[in-house]
């Protein structure tokens, strides 16, 4: 890998001061590695033009105006599920092949306005509905790691696997994703990256096109934790465009060298401890506990007793809003349009048909079954009272009595596995394995954080998840930065 694109974001500003490079000679390397690496197919759309113009107005900050923004020069991809304007906006779906936003999503605006540098849209499972970055119709998107041009190569994790791959192969220094159930979790876990997902709310999901809005939250993917974190403080905070996020000021999270973890109580729930995990994986959970108690952490078993119907539930409610949602696109006002000639309901139809592949069709019928006056009660009602035992589940281990600071789980349940062996199974299937321990987070609204530790039998990497309660960013980020300096995971030198 060319050592030049792995600069984290302090050494890529260092190099612009040392005049050792410049905003348009990184941006221009940058989109060299994803065209190098376009095998992976990290890439819906590389917007070199944009990244090249966001490159000019970085230099003039740097070396003319002096006035330099804290993202000046750096590279990011964007999940092509947030919208940007002029720049096509596709979900990696039929039905918005050709639609052109014509405004940009909060997240976005925020970054272009701290002086990101655009260098792509990312691939994406359709509509984000999987676990792998499989079911785009641009094609799969494949792991950096282990990737030698052979037929049977090791996916990248879903849905924001695109933006997993664009990070872990040196064509940006961080990445944006979406994150519903797991979706940037579980592909930084697979691709050796760092994966934040916030506290609901704190980040604006206006301009992100909607998969199930009571859970979506757009999340950050970068090389280490230090890079997750100036992102998100530079998208951080209200928005008056989205009624949902939190209304008081954020306050810059800032994180310090050698945090100390003496009298950090955390918790290890056992409920995690799930069949199917694999062995290196529980080894590498018991190895970073060990770790901790060595830093004087306080470690406790915890039970989150509804775990165990979590996944039903994240199914039943994602489904439910995902029918709701889909319903917009009818061939009339948004989305495709068929050459249907005969009625109303046959163009309705047909777009529906053509514009959506088999898992997104198969959710949105099961969403209305389930929504059905017959059915309403009997699973979407009973859904959603067993999704706020869940949440109590956390309160308690946060609030209670017994109380811990943060949760240590987890990420995905083995390292990333083979295409092959992947696309074997259903997408219902693959998603209640592979979103196991991450989307409890969502259905609470808690902030979650993926560290990669270190690599398996394979040479692949295995990621543990840090939760914590409701804006605990700070100590949440703080600790995992303790951590990844504790483990020292080879990210460097073990991209391809």
């Amino acid at each position: 890998m060319n050592k030049l694109t792995s600069f984290t974001i302090k050494e890529v500003h260092k190099a612009y001061r040392d005049k050792l490079l410049t905003p348009t000679s990184f941006v221009d390397l940058c989109l060299q590695k994803a065209k190098q690496t376009s095998e992976l197919n990290a890439f819906v759309n590389v917007t070199e033009d944009v990244a090249e113009n966001h490159a000019i107005d970085s230099e003039k900050r740097f070396y003319i105006d002096k006035k330099i923004k804290p993202l000046d020069g750096v590279t990011i991809a964007i999940k092509d599920n947030f919208c940007t304007k002029n720049i096509t906006t596709t979900c990696a779906s039929e039905m918005l092949r050709n639609f052109v936003p014509t405004y940009d999503a909060t997240v976005y605006a925020k970054l272009i306005k701290s002086g990101a540098c655009l260098i792509g849209k990312s691939n994406l499972d359709e509509f984000a509905m999987g676990s792998g970055t499989v079911d785009s119709i641009f094609g799969p998107t494949r792991n950096s790691w282990g990737y030698n041009g052979e037929t049977d190569w090791r996916i990248a994790g879903g849905s924001s696997g695109g933006s997993a791959v664009a990070v872990s192969s040196g064509a940006c220094i961080a990445a944006i994703g979406s994150d519903t159930g797991g979706s940037t979790r579980n592909p930084a876990a697979l691709c050796g990256v760092v994966g934040v997902k916030p506290t609901y709310g704190l980040v604006s999901r206006y301009g992100l096109i909607p998969l199930v809005n009571s859970m979506d939250v757009p999340g950050i993917l970068a090389r280490n934790i230090d890079d997750a974190t100036e992102i998100l403080n530079c998208i951080a905070g209200p928005d008056n465009l989205d009624s949902t996020t939190i209304k008081r000021k954020f306050q810059p999270i800032e994180i310090q060298e050698n945090f100390d973890l003496s009298n950090l109580r955390i918790g290890i729930p056992s409920e995690y401890h799930c069949e199917g995990m694999n062995e290196e994986v529980i080894d590498t959970w018991r190895w970073v506990a060990d770790l901790l108690e060595n830093e004087k952490a306080l470690l406790k078993t915890v039970s989150l007793p509804h775990t165990s119907v979590s996944i039903a539930v994240y199914s039943i409610l994602n489904q439910c809003e995902v029918a709701s949602n889909m319903a917009r696109y009818d061939g009339l006002e948004f989305g495709l349009r068929t050459n249907e000639d005969y009625s109303t309901e046959e163009l309705y139809a047909s777009s529906r048909s053509q514009g959506f592949n088999n898992v997104v069709r198969s959710r949105i019928f099961a969403g209305n079954y389930f929504l059905l006056t017959r059915n309403y009660e009997k699973y979407f009602l009973k859904a959603l009272k067993l999704r706020r035992l869940i949440a109590n589940d956390f309160n308690f281990v946060f609030n209670g009595d017994n109380r811990v600071d943060l949760l240590l789980t987890p990420t995905t349940l083995s390292d990333a596995p083979l295409y092959g062996d992947f696309v074997s199974k259903h997408n219902r299937d693959q998603c209640a394995l592979q979103d196991y321990c991450t989307q409890p987070a969502n259905m609470a609204g808690i902030p979650a954080v993926s560290i990669p530790i270190r690599l398996s039998k394979s040479n692949l990497p295995l990621s543990l998840q840090l939760m914590g309660p409701n804006m605990s960013e700070q100590l949440l980020l703080n600790v995992a930065k303790r951590i990844e300096s504790i483990v020292k995971f080879p990210i460097l030198d073990s991209i391809k």
